[in-house]
């Protein structure tokens, strides 16, 4: 018996074959990417232009990230089923539904709480059960679920962040922006050893700045 093809709308192939194009080879990623429908997490006034290549706004000033830099951090995250994820800087959430999508388990962070509960209601309405949250200063990490396998920072530190690199396994991988909001950021790939980190750079970035405390309005 013939499996019938999937079929998809056709702005979602044209993302992922310009995807494809541009390094991300991770069919498990890009499966991911399609799966989570991204019109639910932009602007309302941005919903036709959701499957588009670019960053667009989202509430508190904040963005939801170009599709293009969501794969290039996941499949650096080398994922499987068995890990467990800690992603600072929930946003819009939609990061967190692509791991969800990948991870045996999510835990995500974010200081600002109406942007958090949105997240959640979107969580909520994707029946996507496996993901935690916690209104909390994200460069604090969440000590209370460490060692994570994986860490993923969505927002540009001045340098590698030591409290997160504690709370990495052994083994385990971080993706994080570093640098000035004013000057090039780079995006790292730090492997934690037995000895130190080993540190990959991955491309330049623009990420808004990773900020102390929590704001609850």
């Amino acid at each position: 018996m013939n499996t019938p093809a999937i079929t998809r709308a056709p702005e979602i192939d044209a993302l992922l074959a310009t995807l494809r194009l541009d390094g991300i080879h991770d069919d498990a990623v890009l499966e991911a990417l399609a799966a989570i429908p991204r019109e639910m997490f932009v602007a309302e006034p941005f919903v036709g232009r959701a499957w588009e290549n670019v960053a667009l706004p989202i509430s508190k000033g904040q963005t939801i990230s170009q599709p293009y830099i969501v794969a290039l951090m996941t499949q650096a995250l080398q994922l499987n089923d068995r890990m467990k994820v800690l992603e600072v800087g929930t946003g819009s959430g939609y990061q967190a539904a692509i791991l969800a999508r990948l991870a045996r388990r999510v835990y995500t962070l974010e200081r600002q709480k109406p942007l958090l509960r949105e997240a959640e209601n979107r969580f909520r309405r994707l029946g996507l059960h496996t993901i935690s949250t916690l209104h909390a200063d994200g460069g604090l990490g969440w000590k209370a679920q460490a060692p994570f396998d994986r860490i993923i920072v969505t927002a540009s530190a001045q340098d590698v962040p030591p409290v997160l690199v504690d709370q990495l396994a052994i083994g385990g991988i971080m993706v994080v922006p570093v640098g000035e909001v004013s000057h090039t950021q780079i995006l790292l790939r730090v492997m934690r050893t037995p000895t130190g980190i080993d540190v990959t750079e991955l491309m330049p970035v623009r990420f808004v700045p990773m900020l102390a405390g929590t704001e609850e309005f």
